[in-house]
């Protein structure tokens, strides 16, 4: 497998890697453009970069063979995560391992907006003595409302800090629950509220359509005067022509910026003539550039990428769940069960645009159904001409073509040790539904259920199904019917609803039926509903 080490990591990360022998590693000397890349990544399996290289739309359709896009830090800005997604390739980050680093950073600059350091350190350099001058806009932390936007890893990292001095912490972040916030001593509140009562905010929050620009003039109106801002997370969630503004009426006392829209920031960019006024701190993005965060960055994405490689299991990935190596061999057995029954279900139905997987017995206790569910879906996906379909994109795929998904764990009482029941729906008619188990052992999984009726089907093979009256002599018939055409059965599954009623027959057969085995049995008047399935 050819893993290409796109932009500067960790020696020791790139060690770690060389050390596998079915890896061929290679290094890059510069930053490839996106037409050097695409010419090197046609045979690439996994993809290492930082902030430098771009991943692109073009630079993933070039990396046929790519799985895997390993990102040295936190932010996958430069990674172009829907159309890996869409590709089938994992992206995984590093956030653990620049997350004191950046944390660190941004509570020194905030020590620096409210002590005028860098004035101070640049006035002495220049042989001024500025004491009196940088006195009277000192201010202390102690007492004062620190407001955290983006309570994730390094916000929380932040939090405590400030905590430590003596500073009241509230944050806003949708997704965090608010128990986790009290743990730490924070008080969840909305947007407008910490806009309100913060004398400091700082900011870690991801760029999506609802965060960029966020920081504008609206907002700043909004905040209590002589608030200070400090930036360490992407400098598109800021206006930057409205912090100016807010900088020159002195709304704001003072920001402090580690990123930027555009970076390197350009010489000519507002930002540097309102720095040179002293109320406007830039530095060039030095948020994980300390030789400890390199390190374990380029150590972790190391690691990430080989066990993701070897072993399947799935750490740090922003676009697929998080699954561990115990929980992959946890899962393991319900895969080709999963895959099995929606190949059926997709056979046996035409129109569908639901599925609903209820999960039970034991397989209800699984730590993440989630790869169950994927390889159900993959299964019922797999008879349509969709190309490239996989673990990683298949549910968006199912969603693109309209296809809603919709799964439970079910306490009910069941038949077996483990139950995977799926039913398939077009719109509010239910088509189909099939269950599947494992007889005696993990290795050994049956579907039972199809149809309402028992039945007892292997999850791979060719299959003949079939309604007939149930009536004697029928399974004879069938056989002798079969052995006219030379087709083999392997097994026999039989089920009615009544005696004398209508049954179903599930054959297990060696070869694929020939089309006048299935005409003769076509014109039998007590037999209908001929299918073909293959597993």
């Amino acid at each position: 497998m050819k893993i290409i080490v796109c932009d500067p990591i960790s020696p020791k990360g790139i060690e770690l890697l060389k050390q596998r022998p079915e890896f061929n590693v290679v290094v890059l000397e510069k930053t490839a453009t996106e037409d050097e890349l695409c010419a090197l990544v046609g045979d690439a399996t996994a993809l290492l970069v930082r902030s430098e290289t771009k991943v692109t739309k073009k630079v993933i359709e070039a990396a046929k063979q790519l799985k895997v896009v390993g990102r040295a830090g936190v932010g996958v800005d430069n990674v172009k995560v829907e159309d890996a997604t869409q590709h089938g390739v994992v992206v995984m980050n590093t956030p653990l391992g620049n997350m004191v680093t950046t944390a660190e950073l941004a509570f020194g600059l905030m020590m620096a907006l409210a002590r005028k350091v860098p004035q101070a350190a640049a006035g002495l350099a220049a042989g001024k003595w500025l004491r009196k001058e940088l006195a009277k806009d000192g201010i202390e932390l102690h007492g004062k409302t620190l407001g955290v936007i983006g309570l994730g890893r390094i916000g929380s990292e932040v939090a405590k800090r400030a905590i430590a001095f003596g500073m009241k912490v509230v944050a806003y972040d949708p997704f965090l629950p608010e128990d986790r916030a009290k743990a730490i001593g924070v008080t969840l509140a909305d947007l407008d509220e910490v806009y309100r009562v913060a004398d400091f905010i700082t900011l870690h929050n991801l760029v999506t359509d609802e965060t960029r620009g966020m920081l504008n003039a609206a907002a700043f109106a909004k905040m209590k005067p002589n608030v200070r801002i400090v930036n360490c997370a992407r400098g598109e969630v800021i206006n930057e022509n409205d912090l100016i503004a807010a900088l020159e009426s002195k709304k704001v006392a003072g920001a402090a910026l580690d990123v930027f829209a555009k970076e390197p920031l350009p010489a000519d960019h507002p930002y540097i003539a309102q720095a040179a006024k002293g109320n406007l701190i830039l530095t060039p993005h030095l948020g994980a550039s300390t030789k400890e965060a390199q390190e374990k960055c380029g150590l972790e994405v190391a690691e990430i990428v080989i066990a993701y490689l070897t072993t399947g299991e799935v750490r740090n990935a922003v676009n697929l769940p998080y699954l561990d190596a115990k929980t992959s061999e946890q899962v393991k057995p319900y895969l080709p069960l999963g895959e099995a029954l929606g190949k059926l279900l997709a056979q046996l139905s035409t129109g569908a645009d639901k599925l609903h997987i209820t999960y039970g017995g034991n397989a209800k206790n699984l730590t993440n159904i989630d790869p169950v569910t994927r390889a159900v879906i993959r299964g019922f996906l797999s008879t349509s001409n969709l190309k490239d379909v996989n673990n990683v994109n298949v549910r968006s795929v199912a969603q693109s073509i309209g296809i809603t998904v919709e799964e439970k764990k079910s306490d009910e009482p069941v038949t077996f040790n483990e139950w995977v029941h799926v039913q398939a729906f077009k719109g509010a008619e239910k088509l189909i539904s099939a269950g599947g188990t494992f007889f005696g052992s993990p290795n050994n999984p049956r579907i039972v259920r199809l149809f309402s009726q028992p039945v007892e089907i292997p999850t791979s093979g060719t299959l003949l199904l079939l309604n007939n009256l149930d009536k004697p002599g029928i399974v004879g018939y069938l056989g002798t019917l079969l052995g006219k055409h030379k087709v083999n059965i392997a097994s026999m599954s039989l089920g009615r609803d009544t005696v004398g009623g209508l049954a179903l027959t599930v054959l297990s057969l060696d070869s694929v039926p020939p089309q006048a085995l299935l005409e003769e049995l076509k014109k039998d008047a007590d037999i209908s509903n001929v299918k073909v399935v293959k597993l």
